[in-house]
């Protein structure tokens, strides 16, 4: 089983107000990475919330058996929504594909090949390698532990830079998807 993690916690300070929450192209921007998971076909969606979780969880549609964690501690950092999550994770979970939030472009193509590689390789991390810099990962199982003891606002990199053997990269020939960090994000072109 093959689980896919939505990080949607954080209080969007540098956007000033609770961006999971902004219309782009017409849905949440939370609901984006929510979407490629489900189209690429992942067991399990599990979206962590936590600034203003009614609000946000009210905003978004989980696939049918996905759900919401809350992170009571969201604001010690992205390390605690992982953890959440990870915990949450069900029984069979094999890997899981952690995505964030705020991050609207990345395709359910880039999903799937992570998807992929991991069957192939059974690597502890597969990452997607976009052509100017390092986009989303799957983790393992086996390292659920480790990236689950994490702190600070910080996910995989830490464990990627730790352990650099573990790590398997699917090229994707296209730039990084922006992230949505200020409103002027909003009106950047893609």
């Amino acid at each position: 089983m093959i689980s896919g993690i939505v990080l949607a916690a954080g209080t969007g300070s540098r956007f000033g107000s609770t961006k999971q929450l902004v219309l782009v192209e017409g849905k949440p921007l939370a609901q984006h990475p929510i979407d490629a998971l489900t189209l690429a076909g992942v067991d399990e969606v599990i979206v962590v919330t936590g600034h203003e979780a009614e609000a946000v969880e009210g905003a978004l549609v989980v696939p049918e058996g996905g759900r919401f964690v809350r992170n009571a501690a969201y604001r010690d950092g992205q390390a605690t929504s992982l953890a959440a999550a990870l915990h949450a994770v069900g029984e069979a979970s094999e890997a899981a594909v952690v995505l964030m939030g705020d991050q609207p472009g990345v395709t359910l193509e880039v999903v799937g090949s992570l998807i992929a590689v991991f069957r192939a390789t059974r690597k502890q991390i597969v990452r997607a390698a976009y052509r100017d810099g390092p986009g989303p990962a799957l983790l393992s199982r086996e390292i659920y532990g480790e990236a689950g003891h994490l702190s600070g606002d910080v996910g995989a990199r830490v464990l990627i830079a730790s352990h650099p053997e573990w790590v398997e990269e699917v090229p994707v020939d296209a730039e990084l998807p922006r992230d949505i960090d200020t409103p002027q994000d909003l009106r950047e072109p893609s």
